[in-house]
């Protein structure tokens, strides 16, 4: 199961860090995906964020999220984070973290979502 947390409303150049917290699971057998789903698209369209191998902390990010976006996990807490720098009102979407058992920026790799955390970044 996944629970996300740490969303809200911030203004344009600011900063958030959403938190997705891993529970049932070997943390170390998986990999996490962010994703965003941003206003009007439909449900299954999400976009790529950036990825985590749990094992290594291998990480991958989707080009344009490269510089401003930053994941990582603590094994510990069983808790992936994604940094969200430098926001800009386009970054306003429902953010997905997504556990599977490969490490692929492509939802469709993905066996379990969390709820979702609306971001929203005001002008």
């Amino acid at each position: 199961q996944l629970v996300e947390s740490g969303g809200g409303l911030v203004q344009a150049g600011g900063s958030l860090r959403l938190s997705c917290a891993l529970t049932g699971l070997h943390f170390e057998d998986y990999a996490i995906g962010w994703f965003r789903r941003v206003p009007g698209k439909e449900p299954e369209e999400r976009e790529g964020i950036a990825c985590i191998r749990l094992r290594d902390s291998t990480t991958y990010y989707q080009d344009l999220m490269k510089g401003r976006f930053a994941v990582s996990n603590d094994n510990a807490k069983k808790t992936v984070y994604l940094q969200m720098n430098a926001l800009k009102t386009e970054d306003t979407a429902v953010y997905y973290c997504a556990v599977g058992s490969e490490y692929s920026n492509n939802p469709t790799a993905y066996d379990d979502w969390g709820q979702g955390t609306q971001v929203t970044v005001a002008s």
